[in-house]
């Protein structure tokens, strides 16, 4: 008879080195963080030592390092807004100027009027400029009753206004016009005479040129308000 065939030992499992892999990975973690311990524990040794050396230097550094957190705090919250920034029509008045020089005098004349309506103490703005306007081409109603005659001088830079408009202005505005004030727009300048003129009046005018007239547009107080 045959001899009965051996049966093979099949090889044992291996299991999985799962202890020695977390070992390895908390040795890995652990060096990282002992040395961000020791830098962290030097740092505070020298600070500590500065602050014994220098107490009075340390303090201000910390009272402005609490402030400037502070502050950050505060802005990112909204508590403290930031300044606004200029706008672009403070920012460039020469740009506002050309805008106005390229309007026909009708056209000039609306623009005043929608710039005066932007007062909250301007009740009314009415254009009423023509060949026969005396004088008048725009006439403001306040929330006060006062009533302001506004004469438009569209100009070139090199056409200045005179001392005619001021004496035509100023013998109309109060006995025509009933106006309690008046004033003269201008894109342009007015002249030494023009100037010297209104100065001799017993009520002066309103002169408002170019550059006061960039301002105004650009978010100034408008001229009866100044």
């Amino acid at each position: 008879m045959a001899a009965p065939a051996r049966r093979r030992r099949s090889a044992p499992t291996r299991r999985p080195a799962t202890r020695s892999r977390t070992r390895t990975v908390r040795r890995r973690t652990r060096g990282p963080a002992t040395g961000r311990l020791a830098v962290g524990g030097s740092f505070l040794v020298i600070a500590v030592a500065v602050a014994r050396a220098h107490p009075v230097a340390t303090g201000v550094l910390t009272a402005l390092a609490l402030t400037a957190a502070v502050v950050v705090l505060l802005v990112r919250t909204g508590r403290l807004p930031l300044p606004a920034r200029p706008t672009a029509a403070r920012a460039d008045l020469t740009h506002g100027i050309a805008a106005y020089q390229h309007m026909t005098g009708t056209q000039f004349e609306h623009a005043i009027a929608d710039l005066a309506r932007r007062d909250p103490a301007v009740r009314s703005a009415t254009v009423s400029g023509g060949a026969n306007d005396r004088a008048l081409d725009v006439l403001l109603r306040l929330t006060d009753g006062r009533r302001i005659a506004v004469q438009c001088k569209r100009y070139a830079p090199s056409n200045r206004v005179g001392a005619p408009v001021i004496y035509a202005v100023y013998g109309t505005y109060r006995a025509y016009h009933r106006c309690d004030q008046a004033l003269i727009v201008t894109t342009s300048t007015f002249t030494p005479a023009a100037q010297r003129a209104n100065a001799e009046l017993d009520r002066p005018l309103r002169l408002v040129d170019g550059r006061a007239l960039g301002r105004w547009a650009g978010g100034g107080r408008p001229p009866w308000g100044a």
